[in-house]
């Protein structure tokens, strides 16, 4: 089949260009950078590179795709630019998508969505996957969509690296040992790759996780790769997260975000309709990340 793999080579759109190509698709991948060029082609892949914000050449892309697989990436440095509003960036490349979807007659849709796109109030910043979700829907109901909701990334935990190194402590706004889900892009590669090759019909929604652990249970797993044994979870207030984000340079507005998303973890707001939805987990643990995290943690 001819596939579209939008996000360039990143987390996720790397290892999922790479097993398609091993399977046999011809896959074109989409980047914002003429530098990714070569590395895309050395892959296998077409390279087609042009912006999100462009529905024209999205159009062109998309153009005779069996299937396109859609993420609305925006990089880590856009939630410190204090002159954008994240909401509104994914909720444009979202009608791009949805435009560009439609001019080119494409039928079937992977989208990367997220845990908490299932409602829109009480989940923070993730509120702009609810809104991207629903701009997809309104697409003809001849256009099938498959919304992939990955938990929280693992690779998220590299932020911990700067209280661990000032602190000895991880730091949140919640903790403690009540397990969640969290996910390895590669796992989040392995069920795309899947999906696309299974029937498409309607709309359809399938969580992805690798494994449940507590806050405390994260804290003693990292803290054992590293050599701290005695690394400890810190929970602290709502408005101590949100300052301490705002004095680090993030968007208040993004900050906000970012603090309501990680309260809604204690309260059940974000994880009620994974827990009906439970998928089985993938293959990659947190004790597998943490060698990652290891390495990582060391060259800083």
């Amino acid at each position: 089949m001819k596939i579209i793999v939008t996000g360039s080579l990143g987390h996720i759109s790397k290892p999922l260009t790479e097993e398609l190509i091993q399977k046999g698709h011809a896959v074109t991948v989409i980047s914002s950078k003429a530098g990714k060029q070569q590395a895309i082609e050395a892959l296998g892949a077409k390279a087609a590179i042009g912006s999100m914000e462009d529905a024209d050449f999205l159009t062109a892309a998309f153009r005779g795709a069996d299937i396109v697989y859609a993420m609305e990436a925006l990089g880590v440095e856009s939630f410190f630019d204090h002159n954008l509003n994240v909401r509104e960036a994914v909720a444009n490349i979202a009608n791009n998508y949805r435009l560009a979807i439609q001019q080119a007659g494409v039928k079937r849709v992977v989208h990367l969505s997220s845990i908490g796109a299932h409602t829109d109030t009480g989940n923070g910043i993730l509120a702009f996957h609810y809104d991207a979700e629903n701009i997809l829907r309104q697409l003809p109901n001849d256009v099938f969509i498959k919304f992939m909701r990955p938990v929280g990334f693992y690779y998220n935990m590299f932020a911990f690296i700067q209280t661990i190194k000032t602190q000895n402590a991880i730091v949140s706004n919640y903790g403690g040992d009540d397990k969640e889900p969290w996910v390895s892009p590669v796992d989040i590669a392995a069920v795309i790759a899947e999906e696309i090759e299974k029937p498409f019909s309607g709309r359809e929604i399938r969580y992805i996780a690798s494994d449940e652990v507590s806050p405390n249970e994260v804290a003693k797993t990292l803290g054992e790769a590293i050599g701290k044994s005695d690394l400890k979870w810190l929970t602290i207030s709502d408005e101590q997260l949100l300052q301490g984000s705002i004095s680090a340079g993030m968007n208040p507005q993004t900050a906000k975000g970012f603090t309501e998303m990680n309260a809604s973890r204690r309260g059940g707001i974000l994880y009620e309709d994974y827990y009906r939805n439970k998928p089985v987990l993938g293959k990659v643990k947190v004790k597998d990340f943490a060698k990652e995290f290891a390495i990582v943690y060391h060259q800083k």
